[in-house]
C-alpha cells in the first residue's frame, strides 16, 4: 500500500500497525453560491460527455440560496415526509431568513460517482459493482450521472448523462485496482469539484458519492491542499456522500489511517476527512458488508430523492464572497407531533461575489 504519510511519522505508524495488528480479531468481529446555475427542465433531452451544455435551462438567480435539508426521526431513523414550508426556519450566521421556495424532491439530480482504485484494498468489487448498478436504476430518468475514478491520478470515464447504457459502460470499464498507488483525496475532490460546477442542476441537488474504503488520508503532493479542495467542495454546492464496503481489513486500514492524520496533524501534516465533508455539506457516510450493499446504495438514493428543497435570498446584501454558517430546524410545534427530528443540511454556503 502507498501512503503519502511524512517521514517523521513512520516509527508511530509502524507501533500503530503492530498494535492494530493484534486488534485485528476485535477489529473483524465489531461491528458557489457565486455562479449562475442552470436547472434541466422534464423535456429536455439526455445530455452526454461531449454536450456543452443542455437543449433547454431555466435560470436560477445567483443570488438565491437553495439548500436541501432531509428530515429524520431521531430514535428511528425513519424519513419524515409531506413537511410544509412553515414546518422549517432558516438562520444565517443567527438572523432568520425567509424560505421563498418549498418543495420535496421537486428537482432533478445530478450525480458524481467517485471511485477508489488505490491502496490495499479494492472497494468495488462484483458485489459493490452490482450495488452501484442496482441504485443507478432507481434513480428518476431527469437526473444525470457521471463517474470518474482515482487513485495517485483522477480518471473521468464518463460525463455528465442521463443515458443510463453509457453509465453501465462506465461502472463495466472501471480500471482495475492498483495496491500501488494512493488514496489522493486532496486531488480528486478538488477536480470532483470543479467538474461539479458544469452540472446541469442547481446547488443542493449536486451529489458527490465516493465509493472508498479509507475515508481519511494525508494530502498527496504536487496538487491542491485539502483545504484548498474543501473550499472547492462548499463552492460548488455539492453534497457529499459515502459507501463504504465494511469488512475487517478494511476497519483496520481506515482505522491506521485515522490515527495516522490525527498524529500528523500534531506535526502540521495536512489532511482530507470525507466524513468532514459530509457533515458540512448535509451527506452522510453509509457502510454495510458488501453483500449488503444493494439495501445500502437503495437506501441512500431514497434520501437523496426525499430531501426538502429550500431557498431564500439573503438578507445580508454584501456581495463578499464569504463563508456564511446556515441552521435549519425543525418548528417547535412540528417536533412535538412528530417526535425528536434531526436534519441533515449544508451548514454553510460562500456568499456571491461582486
Amino acid at each position: 500500500m502507498k501512503q503519502t504519510i511524512p517521514t517523521w511519522i513512520a516509527p508511530a505508524i509502524l507501533l500503530l500497525f503492530l498494535s492494530a495488528a493484534s486488534a485485528s480479531y476485535i477489529l473483524s468481529t465489531a461491528k458557489s453560491q457565486t455562479r449562475s446555475r442552470t436547472v434541466l427542465t422534464s423535456n429536455a433531452p439526455a445530455r452526454t460527455a461531449n454536450d456543452e451544455t443542455p437543449a433547454e435551462m431555466v435560470k436560477v438567480d445567483v443570488d438565491l440560496v437553495t439548500v436541501d435539508a432531509l428530515v429524520m426521526q431521531k430514535k428511528t431513523a425513519r424519513i419524515v415526509g409531506g413537511l410544509k414550508k412553515d414546518d422549517f426556519t432558516l438562520f444565517e450566521d443567527g438572523v432568520k431568513q425567509e424560505i421563498t421556495h418549498f418543495g420535496q424532491d421537486s428537482l432533478p439530480l445530478s450525480v458524481l460517482l467517485l471511485i477508489d482504485r488505490g491502496g490495499c484494498l479494492d472497494p468495488f468489487g462484483e458485489e459493490v459493482h452490482q450495488a452501484a448498478l442496482d441504485a443507478i436504476s432507481h434513480l428518476k430518468p431527469v437526473d444525470e450521472l457521471a463517474v470518474m475514478t482515482y487513485h495517485d491520478s483522477t480518471t473521468l470515464l464518463q460525463g455528465f448523462t442521463r443515458d443510463r447504457t453509457l453509465i453501465t459502460e462506465a461502472l463495466d470499464g472501471v480500471p482495475k485496482h492498483d495496491e500501488e498507488a494512493d488514496h489522493c483525496l486532496n486531488k480528486v475532490f478538488f477536480e470532483a469539484a470543479r467538474y461539479m460546477t458544469t452540472a446541469g442542476n442547481p446547488v443542493g441537488r449536486r451529489v458527490i458519492i465516493a465509493i472508498t474504503g479509507v475515508t481519511r488520508n494525508f494530502d498527496c503532493p504536487n496538487a491542491p491542499s485539502g483545504k484548498a479542495a474543501a473550499q472547492a467542495v462548499y463552492e460548488s454546492g455539492s453534497v457529499v456522500c459515502g459507501i463504504i464496503p465494511k469488512s475487517g481489513d478494511q476497519q483496520l486500514e481506515n482505522g491506521i489511517m485515522v490515527w495516522a492524520t490525527r498524529m500528523g496533524k500534531l506535526g502540521g501534516a495536512a489532511s482530507m476527512d470525507i466524513q468532514n465533508l459530509a457533515n458540512e455539506t448535509g451527506g452522510e457516510i453509509l457502510q454495510d458488508k458488501p453483500e449488503n450493499l444493494r439495501s445500502t446504495f437503495n437506501m441512500l438514493i431514497e434520501h437523496l430523492r426525499t430531501r426538502y428543497n429550500l431557498a431564500f435570498v439573503s438578507s445580508n446584501k454584501k456581495r463578499d464572497g464569504t463563508m456564511r454558517k446556515l441552521k435549519i430546524d425543525v418548528a417547535e410545534t412540528t417536533q412535538k407531533s412528530q417526535g425528536k427530528l434531526v436534519v441533515r443540511a449544508r451548514r454553510s454556503y460562500v456568499a456571491p461575489r461582486s
